[in-house]
């Protein structure tokens, strides 16, 4: 018994082994927002707990925002299993942050007819933060080229304001280290980053900025069996021939933020947010409008605080909304109604003007959106004040001022039908049967009628 417990042993081992060596596909499409960097961060994870023999992420994007880019080179850096980046499929793009996920990783490689590069940062008000050229100037003399200028005077002749020169410095600081990590062309990431220098898969090949050119996974992987990497300084080498590719998908809580995380989603549910509780208070109990206004406005506010925003686009789509619900309750020929429509496409374009690829708004989109709403909103407006001045329709004030028929002939009491039930009435003139009465009382349950 105990050498065949052995020989199974020995059978099993092998066979745990192939398990441990699959390869786990993540995919980044799109901007790069914080669902992204939880999805990867998730994804490394799941490989590291699988023993997984490699992380494949696969690369489709614009760029994205900088606190989450910086989370997922923190998880790549940090990870047990080597990530390989591969810009894909083709005409795919790898730029501003992509380009620094890509050269953070243990092997870059690229889809023939890709590109990467654009690397430039930019400022949250949407403007390229590298600083203008230095102008041309005259030579120095021999008098001048011979004072010494201390460090605080040189940083005041370099182009830029201080903040442009910092984050510049910082940036191009950050991609040199990490293309140095990998013995990739550090020269090359300084001019994506200071010159927005961009390059397609061949290019980048002959520049030594990624390893490998691949026509899918499949080929890579083949390209990679034996492939030797660096991780905690120790060398891994890989055997991916065979291995069982493992596509990580996003939760249902990823997936939805990912959804929503998008200017126009945003946009779209404040509106339906606010249009919602709007209605709810001009209709109490009408529930289901205030209900799903909640959930937009919930679902909006939740979305908001994963993007950058400027805070006074928003108080200018709120005054829009309040001057169209003015043009509704005041007529103004129009100039309320304008007005309201005017700020609130400034205001949406201002609100997400970011600059951060991914993350931009369509113009079409926002000023087509404020006119549905706006004709949306004054016509519900119309028409609750033509409910309102229309009066009761149930209960006594509808009754009184009612017209019903008599069911009988009668000179003092008698009965008449009203609104779909027979009533007790008295009148002090003669009415015959089917003659149209109009209701001037109420006593109780017994009205006061009078022929029509």
């Amino acid at each position: 018994m105990k050498r065949l417990f052995i020989l199974l042993c020995a059978l099993i081992a092998p066979l745990a082994a192939a398990d441990n060596g699959d390869v786990v596909v993540l995919e980044i499409q799109g901007g790069i927002g914080v669902a992204t960097a939880e999805y990867v961060i998730s994804g490394i994870e799941y490989a590291e707990e699988q023993n997984a023999e490699l992380v494949i992420l696969k690369l489709d994007t614009p760029g994205g925002l900088l606190n989450a880019t910086s989370d997922i080179i923190m998880a790549i850096l940090g990870s047990e299993v080597p990530v390989a980046s591969y810009v894909t499929p083709a005409g795919a793009e790898a730029a501003s942050a992509g380009t620094y996920i890509l050269l953070a990783s243990h092997i870059a490689a690229m889809t023939p007819t890709t590109s990467i590069g654009a690397a430039t940062p930019v400022s949250m008000m949407g403007d390229d933060a590298t600083p203008d050229p230095v102008p041309e100037t005259e030579p120095a003399t021999e008098d001048e080229s011979e004072v010494e200028q201390t460090p605080a005077e040189e940083a005041e002749d370099l182009p830029g304001t201080a903040m442009e020169r910092k984050v510049l410095n910082f940036s191009v600081s950050e991609i040199r280290s990490y293309a140095e990590r990998y013995g990739r062309n550090a020269d090359w990431a300084e001019d994506a980053v200071v010159s927005a220098a961009t390059a397609n898969s061949r290019e980048a090949l002959e520049l030594n900025v990624i390893e490998f050119i691949a026509n899918d996974v499949e080929d890579l992987l083949q390209q990679l069996d034996g492939y030797e990497v660096e991780i905690d300084s120790e060398p891994v080498t890989l055997a991916v021939a065979d291995a069982a590719i493992d596509e990580f998908e996003p939760n249902w809580r990823l997936k939805l933020l990912g959804v929503i995380a998008n200017p126009e989603i945003i946009l779209l549910l404040g509106m339906i947010g606010l249009y919602g509780l709007m209605y709810e208070g001009w209709n109490p109990g009408a529930i289901v409008p205030g209900v799903v206004g909640v959930i937009c406005l919930l679902l909006a506010a939740y979305a908001l605080q994963v993007l950058p925003v400027n805070y006074a686009g928003l108080a200018l789509i709120l005054v829009g909304v309040a001057l169209m619900v003015a043009e509704a309750f005041a007529p103004s020929f129009g100039a309320l109604g304008i007005g309201g429509i005017a700020a609130f496409v400034f205001g949406a374009i201002m609100m997400f003007d970011s600059g951060v690829p991914g993350f931009g708004i369509s113009v079409a989109f926002v000023i087509g959106l404020a006119i549905l709403f706006a004709a949306v909103l004054i016509w519900l407006i119309g028409y609750l004040l033509k409910l309102r001045r229309r009066g009761a329709v149930s209960g006594r004030g509808s009754i009184i001022g009612g017209t019903g028929t008599a069911m009988e002939d009668f000179t003092d009491d008698g009965m008449v039908w009203l609104e779909g039930e027979s009533w007790h009435a008295r009148s002090n003139q003669a009415i015959v049967k089917d003659q149209r009465v109009v209701v001037v009382a109420m006593d109780g349950l017994t009205l006061d009628v009078r022929p029509e």
